[in-house]
């Protein structure tokens, strides 16, 4: 499947979990949702802290809450996340043997959306920016379409 370049937040974080060079962000032990650990995040990526010289920045901001915020908006909804890194309430299939899910760095986060998959970059183009215009479509009952890149339009 082609993949689009990371013009929208879904994608930047699509891209950034499939990255072998981000340690801040990976899959759950489903590869159905997100799992952030903040600490390594803000280092890693909003250039919050030792590792951030010269590195482009890959997001506008430097605050993990707007990262949270974002998230939100593109209709992600936080998990809970116990201290041993398992999601609650989604059963045991959650958790991963050796319990690699654990940071040192800070709080884990544990994000989910329906199209937000590990095996399903199609569905990227179906999670949509919740405006106030695009709540009133959804609201009505009415389709909100995601325009794709320009280098996918025919």
């Amino acid at each position: 499947p082609v993949i689009p370049r990371p013009c929208t937040f879904p994608m930047k974080m699509w891209l950034l979990v499939n990255s072998p060079c981000v340690r801040s962000v990976r899959w759950d032990a489903r590869g159905e949702g997100l799992l952030i650990d903040q600490g390594l995040f803000e280092q890693e990526l909003l250039c919050v802290g030792p590792s951030a010289a010269g590195e482009e920045e890959l997001f506008k901001t430097k605050n993990f809450g707007s990262i949270v915020r974002q998230l939100n908006l593109y209709g992600f909804y936080k998990l809970t996340v116990n201290p041993m890194g398992n999601t609650l309430g989604s059963g045991p299939s959650t958790a991963t043997a050796g319990g690699d899910t654990s940071y040192a760095d800070g709080p884990l986060h544990h994000f989910w959306n329906p199209h937000f998959r590990y095996d399903r970059p199609d569905l990227l183009i179906k999670i949509k920016r919740l405006t106030k215009a695009n709540k009133e479509k959804l609201d009505a009952g009415l389709e909100v379409s995601s325009r794709l890149p320009d280098d996918l339009q025919h």
